[in-house]
């Protein structure tokens, strides 16, 4: 199967892309945020696009510094970056063909200060309007809400948001009230291995995670004293470090659990990939997600989750295929069981095995650094059309796709035909199309356009924006998929 619209990145070779992130990958709190935009960075800085970021100096870095190809510049702290960044938009926007405006709970307004001659893509991962009042006094968690709500609304208007998960698009329509364009481009994530080995012969959870207070891994603790009762020889490996590691130790052991819990605190990969290769099961009981990369680095091993049905969580687990989604955190218990006697099974568990890694496959870094490519090529397009008033030909709410499959041409080159925002996926006798921004109606709109008449068409589902519309079979994705190694 080759995907033939890879052309994004390579249309923005020689563009100058400014990078607004709250944090580097070389800052000491560095997380999933500052992964996906650097893993998507250094993809197109190998594609010719000269990428800047903008971050904050921790303590001990320097200001200035080259990290794969990224010229990194560092000024001022978590609150402090905002001002010094609106203060280097005004002196230098001349600098910069494109901005990425990374949303880390308060955006950097990059419109504000650059004007609306620029491209600005905003980049969110998960909205923050609940995590506020875990963070701060309630008037500073007050003026959060209101500069992530009404105030980015107004400085952003009909902008381009690129939203990691359909969760995530969902939480700005309805928790904001964003009105512009919002594409889902998700996070990328390991590259599937090889299974060489067998799984533990005890039941054992491994759980990667930071140890913060949303993450909520003393939930987890709570149930896991019932939940040993009722599984013989269970065992939970938590890797990991963070505020909450003190805490959650003490909790251990007034549970009673040091004989089920190992608290193992950082791990280098190696050692963590060797308990994820063992493991039965991984688990989140986080508050909220933008999108789950610990789910997903799990199922690449072949590793199932049992998880809260919460935002962003909920994208990453396919319900009944690669795990089991709990409504409330009372449930929890009885569901983590009766996955842990599933997987006793051996049979059951090499399908799940083999369906867990097939949806891994799905997901690709190289594929989300072109997604974001064509979110940002449409912007400067919108933004093109904005200031010469031309139309827009496509006129359906932003947030409808169509799933378009028809018989392949070969004197067709789809290359280039569509928005950079849309999907192109040809096999050997057939092209399936992702059609950003149309309903059916258009989407036969559309097709005419280019000769085709015979397609079938159908609305886009939640899998087909993550995974692609065509990875994977409508409804059950990664079944017919090769199966995994010996387990």
């Amino acid at each position: 199967m080759n995907a033939v619209n890879g052309s994004a990145v390579e249309r923005l070779a020689g563009a100058r892309v400014l990078v607004l992130n709250w944090r580097d990958v070389r800052h000491p709190l560095a997380g999933g945020a500052e992964q996906y935009i650097h893993q998507i960075s250094r993809r197109w800085v190998s594609a010719g696009v000269h990428v800047s970021w903008l971050t904050a100096r921790p303590s001990g870095q320097p200001a200035y510094e080259t990290v794969d190809g990224i010229h990194v510049m560092r000024a001022g702290g978590d609150l402090t970056l905002y001002p010094r960044a609106a203060l280097r938009l005004r002196q230098s926007r001349s600098d910069y063909d494109a901005i990425i405006d990374c949303q880390n709970g308060i955006p950097f307004f990059a419109p504000a200060f650059v004007g609306s001659t620029v491209p600005v893509v905003q980049v969110v991962h998960h909205v923050h309007q609940d995590q506020f009042a875990t963070r701060f006094s309630p008037p500073m968690a007050a003026i959060g809400r209101f500069l992530e709500g009404r105030v980015a609304r107004a400085v952003y208007g009909s902008r381009a948001t690129a939203a990691v998960s359909p969760s995530t698009r969902v939480e700005l329509r309805r928790r904001l009230g964003f009105t512009g364009p919002i594409f889902v481009v998700p996070n990328g994530t390991i590259d599937v291995p090889t299974l060489s080995g067998p799984r533990d012969p005890d039941p054992t959870l491994v759980v990667v995670t930071r140890l913060v207070q949303h993450k909520r891994v003393d939930l987890l603790l709570g149930e896991i004293a019932t939940v040993a009762r009722r599984v013989p020889r269970l065992r939970v490996e938590i890797v990991g470090d963070g505020p909450e590691r003190r805490r959650l130790q003490g909790l251990v052991v007034d549970l009673g659990l040091q004989w089920t819990v190992t608290m193992h605190g950082y791990l280098p990969d190696a050692t963590r990939d060797a308990l994820l290769q063992r493991a039965w099961l991984t688990t989140s009981t986080s508050a909220a997600e933008g999108w789950g990369c610990s789910i997903i680095e799990a199922a690449a091993w072949g590793v199932p989750c049992v998880a809260l049905r919460v935002p962003g969580v909920r994208d990453s687990v396919v319900e009944g295929v690669t795990g089991w989604l709990v409504e409330r955190p009372v449930d929890f218990r009885d569901v983590l069981v009766a996955a842990l006697r599933e997987l006793a099974v051996e049979d059951r568990a090499r399908e799940i095995v083999a369906a867990c890694q097939a949806w891994a496959r799905c997901f690709s870094w190289d594929r989300s650094s072109e997604l974001l490519a064509g979110v940002l090529l449409d912007e400067a397009g919108r933004t093109a059309r904005t200031a010469s008033g031309a139309r827009q030909r496509r006129n359906a709410r932003p947030d409808i796709a169509t799933v378009a499959t028809f018989a392949r041409r070969d004197t067709v080159d789809w290359s280039g035909r569509l928005r950079a925002t849309d999907q192109v996926v040809v096999d050997d006798d057939r092209v399936t199309l992702l059609l950003n921004g149309c309903d059916d109606f258009d989407a036969a709109a559309v097709l005419r356009r280019h000769g085709v008449l015979d397609a079938t068409t159908r609305l886009a589902t939640r899998e087909d924006l993550l995974a692609g519309p065509a990875a994977a079979p409508h409804g059950r994705p990664g079944l017919d998929r090769a199966p995994a190694g010996p387990r």
